[in-house]
């Protein structure tokens, strides 16, 4: 994981590195490429794979991102398979383009169709998750196990740029504007700190990501049981 996070990674290792060698097979490739979905084996059992794409846009959900996500999660409900989400997600796109083709709209539909689950979920935050979308990372509704790596961050809106915007009045009225600026850069650090998301039972377990695999087998072997075949029932969307 760079730890500059300007540079982008490849997602596509790690998910073969966490799944059963040679299991994952992914579905649509070329279409809403933010998040990578796909198919894989977790000591044996079959899952849903959902994993972000820093590679395009940032991992940032578009409008066919969010119609894609759509139709894994939904077809994941159907044939009753747990899902895993490897998280790194600034949020949805926004500019011109992405109002012209209903992004938020259609984000609103992905973030329903995964409330609407009755899988489970394990979701593990590789880096960002801000925003609507940083946020729509599990079924809200139920318990869903959440982990992190070190590496992870999040909260609203990244504090990137975010403080210039937001504080200028203060950093402008200062003896010393960039010791300010560095003043409020600590104190909000302080506040999106992964430790003190777990401190307060936020997530489970910040976790070695050496350990990460064996963590998701442990939880493919505790969703074991509720695979049931039947019928499912889908509510009405957006």
């Amino acid at each position: 994981m760079p730890r500059n996070i300007r540079k982008v990674y490849k997602m596509r290792p790690i998910v073969e590195a966490v799944v059963d060698e040679g299991s994952f097979f992914e579905m649509g490739r070329q279409y809403g490429k933010s998040v990578i979905t796909g198919f894989a084996r977790l000591d044996g059992w079959p899952v849903a794979v959902m994993a972000s794409d820093p590679y395009s846009y940032g991992g940032c959900w578009t409008a066919a991102t969010c119609k894609k996500v759509i139709k894994f999660i939904d077809m994941a409900e159907t044939f009753h398979l747990p899902v895993v989400y490897l998280v790194d997600c600034p949020g949805f796109q926004i500019g011109l383009e992405a109002e012209q083709n209903g992004t938020i709209k259609e984000g609103v539909r992905a973030m329903s169709a995964m409330w609407q689950t009755t899988v489970p979920w394990c979701s593990v935050i590789i880096r960002n998750a801000f925003g609507v979308a940083g946020a729509a990372h599990k079924n809200g509704g139920r318990y869903c196990t959440r982990y992190a790596w070190p590496s992870g961050r999040w909260g609203s809106l990244p504090l990137e740029g975010g403080i210039e915007a937001a504080y200028r009045a203060d950093i402008a009225a200062a003896d010393d504007p960039d010791a300010k600026l560095q003043e409020i850069s600590d104190r909000l650090n302080k506040l999106r700190s992964p430790f003190r998301s777990a401190e307060t039972f936020w997530i489970e377990e910040i976790v070695d990501p050496r350990d990460t695999r064996r963590l998701l087998c442990d939880f493919a072997e505790t969703a074991a049981p509720l695979r049931e075949t039947g019928p499912t029932g889908f509510m009405m969307r957006p």
